[in-house]
């Protein structure tokens, strides 16, 4: 059935309506609809090479049963009024964790661990072309040669045998495995598996976009990987997750490749190995206090007996400046998790992994609007037993989504040891401070054109650039710091500078703040 008779009969059939008939017509439209996806997935399908068959319809099967449930669910998924703050011991702050010390048998426990990173962006958001997490953060090392360096390190001071695994996209994945070989001699075993393939599906007739399984040509845009929600589904597909069961591996920490800060918590690793009340804890959420800059990140709270991840985008229109309340919700998931093995293979089993889908919607580069159904994977912490929430020190949440970023992370507030970043002893606050950089800035080639040194930074607390700013070798940036290039006009800050408190405006006027 074409999208024109689809959208007919939806017309033809929503003037039949009465009002007591409508549930059972709209049952009829979604049941419609599913068909003609059905029959759609179907042809593409057909059109998989032998040796990507099965694959592919693991995919498609994934995303049949993701879109039944996208027509299911009406309205905000959470019911604002069932929402309660967690109780006190669900979230329990991280010196009491670290209070509990380690056992002489670290060595047993950390062999029980598997680190996941989450390996499926790009690097475009920053004007770079492929694999976000081989962009230089710091020293020439890529986020991916930190991670290595980190994982190494842990496995060289306590002989034990850590492997990494990579959740990779299809966008990702071959440019991943090309540097991967760059490792063959470290002293960590690789892996990787891929997310999901789903198609995106046009906005107004809900049909999938694709007609064949290629992603290249009329097809790029396509096809999408489904958020990080995937990966309960993915890592049991590609049968690692049974691999390392069998090994005798216990526990995942999943962390983004671009959160610098999540590192491998010995204490974290241990409260899970040994839980203090004998309770086997199946699932954990690094959470952290939310600043102004984290107002719209996703909160826990207590719902229906459980915890549960809410994000913005599920909270009713009414109720978002109470969820962007740094009083009422204090926290927000850094989206570091430790996740128990054993509970991912039977809930998967039993298809009792529940995720609320993000409905994200796009325009194609032709002007075609579509939507793709995505998934989180800190949602899933209601289905879990025994879940907790660890509020850890914000030095655990250091993401670099943008050059922003980046400049904190390439200066010396930070000092690097075995792939790990730490706060400089020198600077006396342990808060990072705000750094806004323009769109001048925006691109990593013309981020790095514009300082010939990273700045001294030890004593910032607010830096502000916008327009056309170069900075020499050797400034050093004290308090706030605010300059503004106007249109047309370039300043140079000159080598050896030191700006304390100053706004430097158009004309280089420099003046005390």
């Amino acid at each position: 059935m074409s999208s024109t008779e689809i959208n007919r009969n939806k017309a033809d059939l929503s003037k039949a309506m009465s009002q007591d008939g409508a549930s059972q017509f709209q049952e009829v439209i979604r049941q419609e609809l599913e068909f003609s996806v059905k029959k759609e997935l179907e042809k593409i399908l057909t059109t998989a090479p032998s040796h990507e068959f099965e694959h592919t319809k693991k995919d498609l099967d994934g995303f049949r049963k993701l879109f039944h449930r996208f027509l299911q669910e009406k309205g905000p998924s959470v019911d604002w009024g069932k929402i309660q703050r967690p109780p006190e011991d669900s979230i329990q702050p991280y010196e009491k964790i670290k209070a509990r010390g380690l056992p002489d048998n670290i060595s047993s426990v950390l062999n029980k661990l598997v680190v996941v990173k989450l390996n499926g962006g790009l690097g475009t958001s920053m004007g770079c072309k492929g694999p976000k997490s081989l962009i230089g953060v710091r020293n020439e090392n890529t986020f991916l040669d930190l991670t290595v360096q980190q994982i190494e390190h842990l496995n060289k001071s306590y002989n034990t045998d850590v492997p990494l695994v990579l959740m990779n996209s299809f966008n990702t994945d071959e440019d991943t495995k090309k540097i991967l070989q760059k490792y063959n001699h470290c002293r960590v075993k690789i892996y990787t598996f891929n997310q999901s393939r789903y198609p995106r599906i046009n906005k107004e007739s809900l049909l999938p976009v694709a007609k064949d399984v290629s992603y290249s040509g009329e097809n790029t845009e396509a096809w999408y990987p489904p958020g990080h929600g995937d990966i309960y589904a993915s890592f049991y597909n590609s049968g690692l997750l049974d691999t390392f069961i069998g090994e005798g591996k216990e526990y995942i920490f999943v962390s983004n490749i671009d959160n610098l800060g999540a590192t491998v918590d010995l204490y974290i690793l241990n409260h899970l190995m040994n839980p203090p009340n004998g309770k086997p804890c199946e699932f954990v959420m690094e959470v952290t206090n939310k600043t102004r800059a984290d107002v719209k990140g996703g909160t826990l709270t207590q719902y229906e007996g459980k915890l549960r991840l809410v994000e913005i985008a599920q909270v009713p229109k009414a109720h978002v400046d109470e969820f962007k309340s740094v009083s009422k919700f204090k926290i927000f998931n850094t989206n570091n998790l430790w996740i128990s093995l054993a509970a991912v293979k039977r809930l998967q089993e039993q298809n009792a992994i529940d995720m609320e889908i993000i409905v994200n919607p796009k325009t194609l580069d032709g002007g075609l609007n579509v939507i793709q159904l995505e998934t989180a994977v800190g949602a899933a912490i209601k289905s879990f037993e025994n879940s907790l929430g660890i509020n850890v020190p914000r030095s655990r949440f250091l993401p670099v989504k943008t050059t922003s970023d980046l400049l904190l992370v390439m200066s010396n507030l930070y000092s690097l040891n075995a792939g790990s970043l730490t706060m400089s002893e020198k600077r006396e606050f342990p808060t990072v401070p705000l750094v806004k950089l323009g769109s001048s800035f925006t691109k990593v080639q013309d981020y790095l054109r514009r300082f010939e040194s990273i700045p001294d930074m030890l004593e910032l607390d607010h830096l502000t650039v916008s327009g056309d700013v170069t900075f020499g070798k050797n400034v050093s940036l004290k308090g706030t710091v605010i300059i503004i290039a106007n249109h047309g006009d370039r300043i140079d800050i000159p080598p050896g500078a030191v700006l304390e408190n100053k706004i430097v405006s158009g004309n280089l006027r420099i003046l005390d703040h």
